[in-house]
């Protein structure tokens, strides 16, 4: 009888520690959104002695702006607030809100004056950022599974 428990125990032993091989392929999303994004920044607002200046710095804005819109598309946009009552009426409120990501392989589509305004209209294409993710992560599913 105990030679037939050890017989069992190592005929289980053998099943449990077979080795197996993984082989993986990359598989592509169907379909890729495109998300689009504006910023704008005030030229008479903007530090600077000329004109020239302004709207460099005007431009260094509205940029920043636009990526800012595209990190709320993506990350979405966190909001804390707080209201303080007293005598059952609102003494005071406060509201903030945050976004914090990075945007890798967005373009600028656009950039111009309009009005007082310097615009820039940014474009974040999801194919463009599955192609830079795939050179840093690579994105795998079971192709086939082979066991010795």
């Amino acid at each position: 009888m105990k030679k037939l428990v050890v017989l069992f125990a190592l005929l289980l032993s053998a099943c449990a520690s077979s080795e197996r091989y993984v082989q993986w392929e990359t598989e592509k999303p169907e379909h890729f959104p495109k998300l689009i994004a504006i910023g704008y920044a005030p030229l008479s607002e903007q530090p600077g002695k000329t004109k020239s200046k302004r709207v460099l710095m005007a431009m260094q804005a509205s940029k920043v702006a636009a990526y800012r819109e595209l990190a709320e598309q993506v990350y979405g946009q966190q909001i804390t607030a707080q209201t303080t009552v007293k005598d059952w009426t609102t003494e005071s409120e406060a509201i903030s809100s945050s976004v914090t990501g990075v945007i890798r392989g967005a373009k600028v589509v656009k950039t111009y004056v309009a009005g007082d305004f310097y615009v820039t209209e940014l474009e974040l294409d999801y194919h463009r950022v599955w192609e830079l993710y795939q050179h840093r992560n690579k994105t795998q599913r079971v192709k086939r599974v082979t066991y010795f």
